[in-house]
């Protein structure tokens, strides 16, 4: 059974050879790996039979140093530039004299146009299904930015292009600009870098990645997973203003809009103040003619209405009314004396029966009534007896007599 190895601590530090033999011990468990970056500096000396390279990765600020025996080079990029992408087969290897890492390789395949294509056409094909080029995701751009984040080479066309061509159109348009290399093995990071700058500026509404055009392997910054993923994760909408209306980039793809020149950026990005002032006197002219024919509509709505009879004048329709009362009134005046006529003769009449079946009327034909004390009306002789006093009421005045006792 092996003892384990012992730790070290600040009473036992192990030594510094220690340290480089099991650094070197560690990194040769790696074992013999394929790496692909991108050539940033190669160094072939003169009568030396060991060629240096820096590989750098396109994605992030790395390199490691590597080297290669110069038959290996020439057998497998002999046109071998910086810049290039390579894929290369190496093994690290620790060297505890200098304490640097670095690859050796036995075998160098420069990357050509067509593993280049097919390699982005992957890569596009795996973007699209995770879905960063969804239309639906894109946002608009401010009608008319405030200030505007411009990425680009240092003193480049593309930049001269859209800060001319974008104040040409808008003059009172801010900029901010960060220059960066545009194409080589910096140019990701960097730009990278820029873009979060931008995006962590409140008063940035809208980031411009612009590029002149070039080469297929010029532009493969613009495809480079890395940067399309940080333009995806961006707040502020992105423009692709890359190369020119052929190039096609998946940046292009990833941002939310894309323009096919620099040029044509500046026209994406701000309004034409021309266009727009003519835009505004034309919807004022509309609105001057709009504003003049309702009123002169309502001019001639209000002359119709004034020049009707009731406005012209109102007095007739008082008269017309006064008219129309007196008539009513007439016409109730005649109605209640021909009703109260009417009634006067009906009680005329109903008096003069009255009077002809009252028992007065009879009274005055000479009849009399004859009543008993009690008030009961005689009507026989039978009905009275001797001694009774009796009142007779005749037509004017009444009597009162005793009855006596009748002789044969």
């Amino acid at each position: 059974m092996t003892q384990p190895e012992p730790r070290s601590t600040a009473d036992e530090p192990w030594p510094v050879r220690v340290v480089s033999q099991k650094l070197g011990a560690w990194v040769a468990k790696l074992g013999w790996v394929w790496v692909d970056g991108q050539v940033a500096q190669i160094s072939r000396r003169p009568g030396a039979s060991v060629v240096f390279l820096t590989l750098r990765d396109p994605s992030a600020d790395l390199s490691l140093t590597v080297t290669a025996h110069r038959d290996v080079l020439d057998a497998g990029a002999p046109e071998l530039s910086e810049g290039a992408r390579v894929t290369l087969h190496a093994k690290p290897e620790f060297y505890p004299a200098r304490g640097s890492l670095s690859l050796r390789a036995d075998e160098i395949r420069q990357v050509g146009l067509g593993e280049l294509l097919a390699r982005l056409e992957r890569l596009k094909k795996l973007l699209a299904a995770e879905g960063l080029f969804a239309r639906e995701r894109k946002r608009r751009l401010p009608f008319l930015p405030q200030r505007i984040g411009l990425i680009t080479g240092r003193a480049s066309a593309a930049e001269r292009d859209v800060l001319m061509n974008t104040r040409r159109r808008w003059p009172g348009v801010d900029f901010r600009v960060i220059n960066v290399p545009v194409q080589g093995p910096t140019a990701v990071p960097q730009i990278i870098d820029a873009l979060k700058v931008l995006e962590n500026d409140d008063t940035i509404d809208v980031i411009v990645i612009a590029r002149g055009g070039g080469s297929v392997e010029d532009l493969l910054p613009f495809s480079d997973e890395a940067l399309c993923r940080a333009v995806f994760g961006c707040r502020t909408p992105v423009v692709s203003a890359i190369g020119h209306e052929t190039d096609a980039p998946l940046l292009d793809y990833v941002a939310d809009l894309r323009a096919s020149t620099p040029t044509d950026a500046a026209k994406r990005i701000v309004p034409d103040l021309a266009e727009e002032s003519l835009i505004v006197e034309q919807a004022r002219r509309r609105l001057d003619r709009a504003v003049l024919t309702l009123i002169d509509r309502e001019t001639h709505r209000l002359e119709a209405w004034r020049s009707r009879p009731s406005l012209a004048r109102p007095e007739t329709l008082v008269e017309q009314r006064a008219t129309e009362v007196t008539g009513l009134r007439d016409r109730a005046t005649r109605s209640l004396e021909h009703r109260v006529r009417r009634a006067d003769d009906e009680l005329r009449h109903t008096l003069a029966r009255l009077r002809a079946l009252s028992p007065a009327a009879t009274l005055e034909r000479g009849y009399a009534i004859v009543q008993r004390a009690d008030g009961h009306v005689v009507r026989a002789a039978g009905e009275v007896a001797t001694g009774d006093v009796l009142r007779v009421r005749l037509a004017d005045g009444e009597l009162r007599t005793e009855v006596q006792e009748s002789t044969p």
